[in-house]
């Protein structure tokens, strides 16, 4: 009942913004059950002002082809990393277990961030460095902050409306440092187009009124895509496992190239996320829990892992 519910909103979503005469901040809508941008064989997407780079869904041509590439290491682009990572999680819109959130994705989010930072998992992230030879850092307790900005979000996501409220955010906890990363968790079905069908989340970074550069995740509400988008993939019935799957992914993306393609990719465009994307899958310990996770990929060894 629950993808078919999906699917329908995604429908409704789409027929909305075609019938307005075009796609606003969201870029070309897609008819069910087909891609943007899958034809392009690349998990970067340039559209509205905003580098984005996306995490597609779960057994897609687009997942396979940045998996595919174990031949070749990431190289180093000249950007920013991110060297003392600090996350700030934004719960937008209602969360209650009741309606925003009836799968309780929250507090399972909230523990998995609570836990990741100074783990064996993400220590992964360290050998990549900044041209002054800075590493990326993994330090324990870098969850700096959560919010509940119980404004209204659009039931039609924009990418507009995402780069907003990453700005809001920034504003609100006042960092506007490289290191900073503004993750923007949506409620149960306010995702943006193309949710479920042609990606999980993505990230990207947008330019703030003082002239800084922010880090942000899109993370719509995984449970909303099912198996597309790891339910089940781990454990079972795994309603939760792609929460973890999928944000695990974006933070390891985010902290070596927050500037999305500035940091850290390989000759494909893929970050140290794509080329492990739903492979390996597993449960990992963390401090604060046991959470399905996928690897991240390590130059030093060439291949993908769990634990570095």
């Amino acid at each position: 009942m629950r993808s078919i519910r999906v699917l329908l909103s995604l429908w409704a979503a789409a027929s909305l913004l075609a019938g307005c005469g075009g796609s606003g901040g969201g870029g070309t809508v897609p008819a069910a059950g087909q891609s943007l941008h899958a034809s392009t064989m690349s998990t970067i997407v340039h559209r509205n002002g905003l580098t984005i780079h996306l995490f597609p869904v779960r057994g897609s041509a687009l997942a396979q082809h940045a998996a595919a590439g174990t031949n070749n290491n990431l190289i180093y682009n000249g950007g920013p990393i991110q060297t003392s990572p600090k996350m700030y999680l934004v719960e937008w819109g209602t969360w209650t277990a009741g309606s925003g959130d009836p799968d309780g994705a929250g507090p399972v989010l909230q523990k998995f961030l609570q836990g990741v930072g100074g783990s064996s998992w993400l220590n992964t992230v360290t050998q990549y460095t900044q041209s002054n030879g800075s590493h990326v850092g993994n330090p324990s307790g870098n969850l700096a902050g959560v919010w509940n900005d119980t404004s209204a979000p659009p039931l039609v996501m924009q990418d507009s409306d995402i780069a907003a409220e990453a700005l809001k955010a920034a504003a609100h906890f006042n960092d506007y440092t490289t290191s900073a990363s503004y993750v923007i968790a949506t409620p149960h079905l306010h995702n943006d187009i193309g949710f479920g069908v042609e990606y999980c989340a993505w990230h990207s970074s947008e330019a703030a009124p003082n002239g800084q550069t922010i880090a942000f995740t899109n993370l719509p509400y995984i449970p909303d895509a099912g198996s597309s988008c790891g339910q089940g993939s781990v454990n079972s019935p795994g309603t939760l496992d792609g929460v973890s799957i999928v944000e695990g992914h974006e933070q390891g993306e985010t902290e070596t190239d927050p500037q999305p393609s500035s940091g850290w990719i390989d000759s494909s465009g893929n970050e140290i996320g794509d080329k492990c994307a739903w492979t390996g899958l597993q449960n990992t310990a963390f401090s604060t829990g046991t959470f399905p996770t996928q690897p991240l990929w390590s130059n030093a060894s060439a291949s993908c892992v769990q634990s570095y």
